[in-house]
Parts: structure tokens; sequence; C-alpha cells
């Protein structure tokens, strides 16, 4: 490893290659602004990552007559180019990313990632983002880093020892930070129906948002519940704390917290750092519904952008406009079901911002199904849950529409019976 001038390390991208950035929290932007600067004379970069943090320089003009955005997970800092002749996206599962890595379906010349300084035997941690990292860095032909005392330290197979970096730069600031909001009372009252379906003794999955954290509000009264999940933030914090997450019935990695990346305050970075009881795998791991299923009563909570009225889920599209991806819902769907008293879960509000029902008579013209309808299971609101397996169709739009907003359930009605005239 060579410690150089931001400059010297990013000359080692070429114009044609295919370069790979750490996301999430651990968004490498100082190395990424230096790629940037030095877009006149390069052609035709690729950029791969899933969520980055930071402006996306290499997405703006002039920037982005360099550079085309090839996104797995779409943040809003890349929305409006995926959507635009400068960027695409691949619709891809998180377990399976590793695979375009690894099979050289996109191999990667580049990749750039932010680690902490070495240990006394050499070794660097890529802190709370192992997920795709860990398969990228290992088969990069070049690896470049910045070395960063502010990243945590973390457990488990986020490594890279610093004979595998080829160029390093060294910085000194913090990682980026996600500050809890306010609970809202519509996404307390779904905290409380979906707390309500948690056994004591379940392996929990949940997102980062303010749904997510209503439910863990809500759990101070559980026993021996457990963590393996895609992500997680500071939500868990006051349960373990409490000593209701205790992960002693896991079959997986028994009485650890079992994840790929984390994203939240400085409180949850300084929780993890060196902290033998969260083991950050990567995602071809966490998000294996093989491994997933093998823990008891998994329950998986997932949000929905929107639900058709015989059950399938868009939770990555608005229409035909790619807003996020398809990410880990399918993981973790499939491993709860097929988990021993395991609960896959939507939860999300009857209607969004502006009033329009999430529960709807069709998806819109273009939009993914993200979760088929045979998949689905348990869909909240603030209304109440429904569990719609074993339902048929006639059945399922029935009880969706008793979980909808009380200003739509009239025309819900009407569309139901247009169209199963019933």
């Amino acid at each position: 490893m060579q410690i150089v001038s931001s400059a010297e390390a990013t000359s080692l991208i070429k114009s044609g290659n295919r370069v790979f950035l750490q996301g999430a929290a651990m968004t490498p932007n100082t190395l990424i602004d230096a790629l940037c600067d030095r877009h006149e004379a390069l052609e035709n970069v690729e950029i791969i990552s899933i969520h980055t943090e930071g402006e996306a320089k290499y997405t703006q003009e002039p920037y982005s007559k360099s550079f085309k955005m090839n996104s797995c997970f779409v943040g809003g800092n890349v929305r409006q180019a995926v959507n635009s002749s400068i960027g695409d996206y691949i619709p891809i599962f998180l377990s399976e990313i590793q695979l375009l890595f690894r099979k050289n379906i996109l191999p990667i010349d580049v990749a750039i990632v932010q680690v902490s300084p070495p240990d006394k035997h050499g070794f660097c941690s890529l802190g709370v983002s192992v997920d795709i990292t860990l398969p990228a860095i290992q088969t990069a032909k070049k690896v470049i880093a910045q070395i960063n005392p502010f990243v945590p330290r973390t457990h488990g197979d986020g490594i890279i020892h610093i004979k595998d970096i080829d160029y390093a730069i060294e910085v000194n600031t913090p990682i980026h930070t996600h500050e809890i909001t306010p609970i809202s009372a519509i996404e307390a009252q779904i905290g409380k129906h979906v707390a309500g379906l948690i056994d004591d003794g379940a392996t929990l999955q949940m997102g980062i948002g303010n749904i997510p954290n209503a439910v863990l509000t809500n759990l101070e009264n559980h026993k021996r519940l457990g963590i393996h999940t895609e992500m997680f933030s500071d939500g868990v914090l006051p349960l373990i704390e409490k000593g209701v997450i205790t992960g002693e019935e896991k079959e997986v990695k028994t009485g650890k917290i079992v994840t790929c990346f984390a994203v939240g305050s400085q409180k949850l970075y300084d929780f993890v750092d060196d902290n033998p009881l969260v083991h950050f795998k990567e995602a071809g791991y966490t998000n294996d519904t093989a491994i997933i299923r093998r823990n008891p009563k998994v329950t998986a909570i997932n949000s929905a952008i929107e639900i058709d009225l015989t059950g399938q889920v868009c939770a990555d599209t608005i229409g035909s406009r790619q807003y996020s991806g398809v990410g880990g819902q399918m993981d973790f769907i499939r491993g709860a079901s097929l988990s021993e008293g395991g609960k896959p879960i939507f939860a999300m509000p009857s209607v969004t911002a502006k009033g329009v029902s999430k529960i709807t008579p069709y998806l819109k013209q273009g939009a993914g199904v993200t979760t088929t309808r045979a998949h689905v299971h348990y869909v909240a609101t603030e209304y109440g849950i429904v569990d719609l397996f074993g339902k048929n169709l006639k059945e399922r739009a029935k009880a969706l529409i008793a979980i909808a907003h009380p200003d739509h359930q009239e025309q819900l009605q009407k569309d139901t019976y247009e169209r199963f005239k019933s």
C-alpha cells in the first residue's frame, strides 16, 4: 500500500474502466471528488454501486460527460441520472449482486472504499458497509482506499489487508450519519399493530425509517429477540440495553446481531466499534434465504410504495420511474415465510403524503412488481393488519379494503366489483 495524494490515487482509473464505490455511511467522497476532478482526462467510465451518500458529482454537469451511473440500488442523489440518458438501473436482489462480480458478469477494474487505519497486523476494517463491498474488493483489479480514524472497526468478515490496497489517502472526517426523526401518530399506530405480531424469541429483520423505529419502541416487554438483518439503525439500541434483544434463540450465530451494513447516529457507530456482539457479513450471507430460514420465527418488516388489490407489491418504482431498488425485500420476505413460525410483513401508511391511496386496484402503468402476490402474507396500515396467505383474489381485495383509508374504501369497492363482478 502506498499513501499518496488524492490526485495520484485516482490516476489508477482510466477511460473505459468500471469503478465500484462503497456506499451508505461509508461513501468515500474525498476520493469520489478527486475522481470527478479528473473528468476532462476521462471518458466512458462506468460507476457501479448501491445507495451512496453525498453529492454524486459524477451524475452532474460537467462531470456526467465522462461518467455513466449503473446503479444496483437507487438513492436520491442519483435518481435523476438513473431516469435519464446518463444512467441506468440493474434489477437484482441484494443477495445476488456479488455474483455479478464473482462470475465476471460485471468485472470491476477499480474499487474505491473507505477503511479504518490498519491494526498492528496490517488489517483495515470496512466499517459499517460490508454488504457488496467485500466481494467488490476481492474481485477488483485495483483497490483505492481513504483511511479514516472515524471509521468503526467492526467484527465479522469486513476486513482488508494493507497489501491488498494499491493506493491510499488519509482523511479525518466523520462518516455519514442519519439522525432519528420524530414518529408521527400514523407511524406510531402502525408500529403498535406490527409489534402485536412479534413473538418472544423472534428473529427480526427491519430497515431504517420511522415505521421500523415505531415497531421497536413497542417491543420493550418482549423477550429473547434476535437480529438477523440486511441493515439496522439506532432503534435497536434501547432494546439491547434493556436486555430485550439477546439473540439466545437464534440458530445462526446465536447471541450475535448479524447484518451487512448499518446507518445511524454517531452513538450507533460508537456501539458497533470493536463490539464482538455485532457481526458484519456480506449481503450474499445475510440475505441468503437458506440461511435466514434457519432462524426461528423470522419476522421481516418491509415497506411498499403501493399494493394492488390482489397483493402485488411495488416497492421500487413510481410508475415507470425508478425510485429505489429491489434490494433485499424478497430475500427476507421469502426467508421469513419459510422460517418455522416466521412472519413476512409489509407495513405502510394507507395514503401518501398527498392523500393518494397506497392500496390500489391496479399498480401504476410501468410499475415493477417487487414482491409477487404469491409471496405476500401480512399487510399493515394504521387501520389494522390482514393476512393474505391462502386467500383467493376476491378475499384479498376485501381484506385490503378493510385496512385502506376510509376516504378511498368506497371507490376501491367499486373497482373490485368492476374487476371481479362480485
